[in-house]
């Protein structure tokens, strides 16, 4: 049963009509708030404030994706530009992790790359501009983009997805470049060609494409290692090793998204580890929403419980 709502709920991220009907609901306006402060700039910078307050990293993205034209992909560019200064402005640490598509990857790999330029020249050298995975038939382009970056900056990180059965393999092309990644589950509907069909698989795929990257060997080279999960059976197994390997909140981080799994968070804070929130804000909000209900099913109870006013 869930794997059929995690698949409707895939569905319905692609579904063009429900983006543009669902989201005009109430209802589901006020669901997603528990996943995204707000659809402003100002929301993202308020929530990631009120977070390293409280002793947590943050990273900031603008929901959006496949744009059409050069002319979206150079405003998406320009308000990441206009994210950093504010970012400075206020003081904050945050990161920024961005969608290829939404920098015109679609459109050329060359201006991609070029706005994706713009944006590592203008952070701070120890600031991450983290490159978001998107479906798997974006993989390839993505990390040989990666590849050309990291080649020029060290402030470029790729993100990898362990349901993708290519993913070991990746990563261990990735390791001699002392990359920065972050380990994400992955949330796009992929065919079992592709992708693990089974949780249990996913799960132990991820454990051990973290193992790897915890590994001694890893963290001499250069490796700056994230993991985003909120699944707590694997974070205490993370943590487990990582205690075994003698690791410190210096040697990696967890992060997860904003609003979810919020004790976890402060307690990893509390416990010595780097605990960090992806903070989401932006108007395309509907794709990326039904990504995160399809992550975890039990969550459209959530969404069900607003329809009934509870």
């Amino acid at each position: 049963m869930a794997g059929m709502m995690r698949g409707a709920l895939l569905w319905a991220s692609q579904n063009n009509w429900l983006r543009e009907h669902a989201a005009r609901y109430k209802f589901v306006r006020h669901s997603v708030e528990r996943f995204m402060p707000g659809e402003q700039i100002a929301d993202a910078i308020a929530a990631a404030s009120s977070l390293e307050g409280r002793g947590l990293d943050t990273v900031l993205t603008h929901l959006g994706e496949n744009v059409s034209t050069a002319a979206e992909a150079e405003s998406v560019t320009g308000h990441y530009l206009d994210t950093l200064s504010q970012v400075r402005a206020a003081g904050l640490k945050s990161e920024l992790s961005v969608k290829l598509t939404h920098l015109g990857l679609d459109l050329s790999h060359e201006l991609c790359q070029a706005n994706v330029e713009k944006l590592i020249q203008a952070a701070v050298a120890s600031s991450i501009i983290w490159i978001d995975m998107e479906s798997s038939s974006y993989v390839d382009a993505t990390l040989d983009l990666y590849r050309n970056l990291r080649k020029k900056y060290s402030n470029v990180g790729v993100c990898l997805q362990a349901y993708l059965l290519r993913t070991a393999e990746d990563l261990a092309a990735l390791l001699p470049m002392g990359p920065a990644i972050r380990l994400v589950k992955g949330a796009y509907l992929e065919a079992a060609s592709v992708a693990f069909a089974r949780k249990a698989d996913v799960d132990e795929n991820f454990f051990a494409l973290s193992t790897k990257l915890l590994s001694k060997e890893a963290r001499a080279g250069g490796v700056r290692t994230v993991i985003a999960t909120h699944d707590l059976n694997l974070i205490h197994r993370i943590e487990t090793l990582a205690r075994g390997e003698n690791l410190t909140g210096a040697d990696f981080q967890f992060v997860m998204l904003y609003g979810i799994q919020r004790a976890e968070q402060l307690r990893l804070a509390r416990d010595g580890w780097r605990s960090g929130v992806l903070i989401s804000y932006g108007t395309f909000w509907f794709p990326w929403y039904m990504r995160r209900l399809a992550e975890r099913p039990a969550n459209v109870g959530f969404v069900i419980k607003n329809l009934l006013g509870g």
